[in-house]
């Protein structure tokens, strides 16, 4: 069996976000720690040689400033026991400087630290300071490199009769450059000290909110989140804790209507007030939360989170409440068979004794009253109305009514033309508004529901009203609010949207829709349908499939 290789230690970055975020504060801080330094050492050496040359300057201007001195010079030789020679040295002792020279104008030394050096030509050019300049340099003479200042030498009269030249040691500046550079470095790993400190606990504050994640973890989650929120059928709104959209996903955009442009907007000025703008923001509150927006009825959910904004998701209803529309349709043609077959078996079962009684005169006449009756109601109702789908839907919601022991009337004043531009529109109004007040008036006293459809010029005119209880005046607006309602839901689906999208289709129209207190109690709903009509003589196109999908579209849920 062969050996294990052995492992190789690879370097590199941690993985973790902690210690590459303090790993790279830390290299920065240090960083900047050596680079401050370094820009502060930079100018201190020149600086101190600045600081140097201009105490060496001040040190021969003052030493040329001695009255006695160009005098002495011009009367006494050079010698190492001059009066030169000996004012020269009280100074550079008293000074502290290197070398005090003072020549003739050619260049001769009176006076030098090395008493050899006296008579002999100074080592550098004294040209400079001969021609009456002050000169300030760095330079290397007998003595080896220093900071140095040299002076022209006057006599009372102003002539120059010589320079003074004073050097300073220039290992003496260097030394204290060195000098100051440990507590320099003392300062910058201080500094370094406070700027790790610093990084560790800002890393470890990172660490808290990213959860110990690293980097690598971090894009994942990114990538997956962009891919689950384009990818998911249902809409995600994120929103910051000022209420301004952040995050919207392509099915929240489909959804709500709205486009890229609404990142970063307040939630009303991208959706405008309403009902989706409450449930997003949080106004309304629970869960499931029914809203409308354009021909859409969206579930909402909303979820705060932890930095004071809110997630909220949005499911499309659409489809499903137009099965339940289309459900609720099928259930009212069953019940109005049910009722007709109920009503039929005691008609046959009347005809049945009759005819087993030999009254055959008395059963021919309880036929013809019988097809009267049915034939009346709906003369009745198609003379008025002459609309084919309004006649229609109200001649089985007569039944359904019957059946429940409610009176459907048609008002005296209804006219209405074959002149509907949008039948299905109508039709979903009135079978809503009728089923309403049906649900209302049923069991009480006299109960009767009245339905009255004008023709003003082109303006269509809905009035419904029932005997039921009616509606509280605080309550009238708030029942055309998106899930609205003081029925308990069928188990289908919610309740709350019926009267919301009759107004909605009112207002598409640029029509109303509005409820009052019908004369003697109960409700009066009343909606105004402007253009709704053709001109006169203009018949509108039909629809293909019109009656089949205008019963499909009555929506019963609604409740007061």
């Amino acid at each position: 069996m062969s050996p294990t290789p052995p492992r190789r230690l690879r370097l590199g970055m941690p993985k973790r976000m902690f210690s590459q975020v303090l790993l790279m504060q830390v290299a920065i801080a240090a960083g900047v720690a050596v680079l401050a330094t370094g820009l502060f050492l930079a100018p201190l050496s020149e600086q101190l040689d600045d600081q140097a040359m201009r105490r060496a300057l001040a040190i021969a201007q003052t030493t040329a400033a001695q009255p006695r001195l160009a005098e002495e010079l011009k009367s006494t030789p050079a010698s190492a026991d001059g009066p030169v020679q000996a004012e020269a040295e009280r100074i550079r002792k008293a000074s502290g400087a290197e070398y005090v020279v003072v020549m003739n104008v050619h260049g001769t030394r009176w006076s030098h630290t090395n008493p050899a050096e006296i008579g002999g030509h100074v080592s550098t050019d004294p040209r400079s300071a001969l021609s009456g300049r002050e000169v300030m340099e760095i330079d290397s003479g007998t003595l080896g490199r220093s900071a140095r200042g040299k002076v022209p030498l006057r006599d009372t009269d102003g002539r120059i009769v010589g320079a003074v030249s004073v050097g300073i040691e220039y290992d003496s500046v260097r030394a204290r450059l060195i000098h100051a550079i440990p507590g320099l470095f003392a300062y910058a790993g201080g500094a370094l000290a406070v700027g790790a400190l610093a990084a560790y606990l800002i890393s470890r504050r990172v660490q808290r909110q990213t959860r110990d994640l690293a980097f690598s973890d971090i894009a994942g989650l990114l990538a997956e989140r962009e891919a689950m929120l384009h990818g998911i059928r249902e809409g995600v709104v994120a929103l910051d804790r000022e209420g301004r959209i952040r995050l919207l996903n392509d099915e929240a955009r489909r959804l709500l209507g709205i486009g890229d442009e609404a990142v970063g907007q307040p939630l009303d000025t991208a959706l405008g007030e309403g009902r989706t703008t409450d449930v997003l923001a949080g106004t309304a509150t629970g869960t499931d939360l029914l809203t409308v927006r354009g021909q859409r009825v969206l579930v909402a959910n909303r979820m705060p989170t932890d930095d004071g904004g809110a997630v909220a998701t949005l499911r499309d209803r659409t489809e499903l409440e137009q099965l339940g529309r289309e459900l609720d349709s099928t259930r009212g043609l069953i019940d109005a068979l049910r009722a007709q077959d109920h009503e039929h078996a005691n008609r046959m079962h009347t005809l049945l004794g009759l005819l087993d009684l030999e009254m055959y005169d008395d059963a021919v006449e309880f036929i013809g009253e019988v097809v009267g009756d049915h034939r009346a109601t709906a003369e009745q109702v198609t003379e008025k109305i002459h609309d084919p789908l309004l006649a229609a839907l109200l001649v089985g919601k007569a039944t359904v009514a019957t059946e429940r022991g409610v009176a459907l009337w048609i008002s005296d004043t209804t006219l209405f033309p074959d002149r509907l531009i949008d039948p299905r529109g109508l039709v979903t109004i009135v079978g809503n508004l009728v089923d309403n007040a049906l649900d209302a008036a049923a069991g009480t006293l006299h109960a009767r529901v009245e339905v009255e459809l004008r023709a003003e010029g082109r303006t269509a005119v809905l009035r419904v009203r029932d005997t039921g209880p009616g509606i509280p005046a605080e309550q009238r607006e708030l029942i055309f609010t998106d899930g609205w309602s003081t029925k308990k839901p069928p188990a289908h689906r919610k309740r709350g949207i019926g009267l919301s999208l009759v107004r909605r289709l009112a207002e598409r129209q640029g029509g109303s829709a509005r409820v009052s207190e019908a004369e003697g109690g109960g409700a009066e709903f009343t909606i105004v349908l402007p253009e709704a009509l053709a001109e006169p003589g203009l018949a509108p196109e039909p629809t293909p499939g019109l009656v089949l999908k205008s019963a499909a579209t009555t929506v019963n849920e609604e409740s007061r």
